[in-house]
């Protein structure tokens, strides 16, 4: 998994609530167990109309959002049913931090599994960093994770909250199975020891 330190990117404003893992990336687009290639469906209904074609005032369709890496959304983000394709299509896109008001519980946890951070900060806050992503491609957030800050393009620095743990993920880049190898040489101590003791198994 990637690491998450300190990003500087352009911040696409969506003033949505209960974006639903739905829109963030539609039923049909959950064959696939990779997660890779679902960027170009991220909010598929919303960014294309029925014939495939762009729709122009969608956000990451206009010129000064298409290298957006930070989302900032409305209250209830990545509500719906607990699909990780949703993280997966959103980083895929390029995005790397989403903030809102507040996260579905099952897509706030599945985002610092697949590299993502989500921010929840107050609605009065979200409101300020809404304006500030409306300013376009020229107007750049800073998101650093170590000093658990976001910093608008002018200046304005609001502190945010996350788990020391989940913090810790995500700064030396470990999933699940990162984790897990962290204690690759006790697991290998253990099995020789077991093979040892139970020759038969």
């Amino acid at each position: 998994m990637d690491k998450f330190e300190k990003l500087t990117g352009i911040a696409a404003p969506m003033p949505m609530i209960n974006i639903d893992t739905d829109m963030i990336i539609p039923k049909q687009f959950l064959k696939t167990i990779k997660r890779s290639g679902l960027g170009v469906n991220l909010f598929d209904e919303m960014r294309y109309d029925d014939n495939g074609n762009e729709k122009p005032d969608f956000v990451l369709n206009k010129p000064a959002y298409r290298e957006a890496e930070i989302l900032v959304a409305g209250d209830n983000f990545g509500c719906g049913s607990s699909r990780e394709h949703a993280p997966w299509a959103i980083k895929d896109f390029g995005i790397r931090c989403v903030i809102a008001p507040s996260f579905a519980d099952i897509f706030y946890n599945n985002c610092f599994k697949n590299g993502i951070l989500p921010i929840a900060l107050p609605q009065e806050v979200v409101d300020v960093l809404m304006k500030d992503a409306e300013k376009g491609a020229n107007a750049r957030m800073i998101v650093d994770l170590e000093a658990q800050t976001v910093t608008t393009s002018d200046g304005e620095s609001f502190s945010f909250e996350v788990d020391s743990f989940k913090k810790r993920c995500l700064l030396e880049g470990l999933d699940d199975v990162g984790l897990t190898m962290e204690k690759v040489g006790a697991i290998q101590s253990y099995e020789a020891q077991l093979a040892t003791q139970r020759p038969w198994v």
